[in-house]
């Protein structure tokens, strides 16, 4: 355990850790026994309108000796540069937070793996915190735990961990939530302090790149998210109780934990796989980002969504997937409509592709036309009953 090793003790009383070691992070979330909801009926409730997504979860299945082979190959490929960018976020962060805590707060599940590598590396040199909070789309961060976090620490150091950008969904919901929060934004930046692995969407603060792959975390649940749910919120909170209750663990969003997939998780031994490459394998680099940067990003995600959007017919683009980790999410939690591929031959979408021979789910070639994208899934339209 590193020497900066740090846990608050009043936040990790109120929350817990999953299947990860205390020392790695807190989860300001209150666990719940959550009814699942089967996904056929999932998407019904949501496209009509009668549920929000945020509602419901499905039943998570422990992943087939088929996904996990393909887990494995993503990790094969992949294993390394993980490392090496986990080490370059590390270093970027802590040239901007010299010699002082930092407190990252990763969002929950996608944020999870990355933040937890980020707090080892950081702690090589300073503090850091590490906690998992939830943010929905549509309904927003969950203020009440973001402050707990701000009561204990204070706000000016927060920064919040995300996997990847998609569509940019998320940051969007991020810089609504936090339009209170100036000292959660950096001067000369429209959005919050976020850092991601690959900023596809073009809406990250800081990212180790913006090219789509093969992120070996992405293409799993919660066995390898410290056996969480998606988050889970049945009802509003209020704003009083955002603030005044942020210590109740009432007051904060749900999930649900999977022990019935305790024999299947892979959650600390990813992140020590990594952390030993890590040590075998030091990088001193920062990460190269900057705002031109990532504005660029953004108009060619932009551009690729609306070309998807008007060549589908697709008038609702939250049934637009992009990116293969969101993409393989999609085909495992929704009802796919189709699979979009830019190059079918790439070693990174074979698992996609495996899904959708399984399954019997059309796939299209697209090539260039996906812009920054390897991967799109179309969630299905339902039919309204009459």
């Amino acid at each position: 355990m590193s020497k900066f090793s740090a846990v608050n003790a009043a936040l990790a009383e109120l929350g817990f850790h999953g299947s990860y070691r205390p020392q790695d992070i807190t989860f300001l979330l209150k666990a719940c026994d959550i009814q699942p909801t089967p996904v056929a009926e999932k998407e019904r409730l949501i496209q009509s309108g009668l549920k929000h997504y945020s509602e419901m979860i499905s039943e998570e299945k422990p992943p087939t000796a088929e996904h996990m082979a393909h887990f494995q190959h993503a990790l094969k490929l992949g294993a390394e540069r993980l490392a090496a960018e986990v080490q370059q976020l590390g270093h970027s962060l802590s040239a901007r937070f010299p010699a002082q805590p930092v407190i990252l707060v990763s969002l929950v599940r996608a944020g999870v793996p990355l933040g937890v590598l980020l707090k080892h590396q950081l702690e090589k040199t300073q503090p850091c915190f590490h906690y998992g909070i939830s943010i929905i789309r549509d309904r927003g961060l969950d203020l009440a735990a973001l402050n707990a976090i701000i009561r204990q620490h204070g706000a000016d150091n927060i920064v919040f961990v995300d996997g990847w950008t998609g569509k940019g969904a998320i940051c969007r919901q991020l810089t609504q939530s936090l339009s209170s929060y100036p000292e959660l934004f950096d001067d000369g930046w429209e959005i919050p302090r976020l850092v991601t692995l690959s900023d596809l969407g073009g809406y990250s603060w800081l990212s180790a790149g913006c090219e789509d792959w093969l992120i070996p975390f992405g293409i799993l649940g919660s066995v390898i998210s410290g056996l969480t749910s998606r988050s889970v919120l049945s009802e509003d909170i209020s704003q009083s109780q955002m603030q005044d209750g942020c210590l109740n663990p009432d007051n904060w969003h749900n999930c649900a934990i999977y022990g019935h997939l305790k024999a299947d998780d892979l959650s600390l031994q990813f992140i020590l796989q990594i952390l030993d490459l890590i040590q075998q394998k030091p990088h001193a680099a920062k990460a190269g980002w900057s705002n031109a940067m990532r504005s660029q990003q953004q108009q060619r995600s932009l551009n690729a969504v609306q070309w998807i959007a008007q060549h589908y017919g697709v008038d609702n683009i939250n049934l637009i997937k992009p990116s293969i980790a969101e993409a393989t999410r999609a085909v495992l939690r929704r009802v796919p409509e189709r699979i979009l591929i830019q190059d079918s031959a790439h070693p990174d979408v074979q698992l996609l592709l495996h899904f959708a021979q399984e399954r019997a789910i059309p796939v299209d070639i697209l090539g260039g036309q996906l812009g920054p994208y390897h991967a799109v899934t179309l969630i299905k339209k339902v039919e309204k009953k009459q």
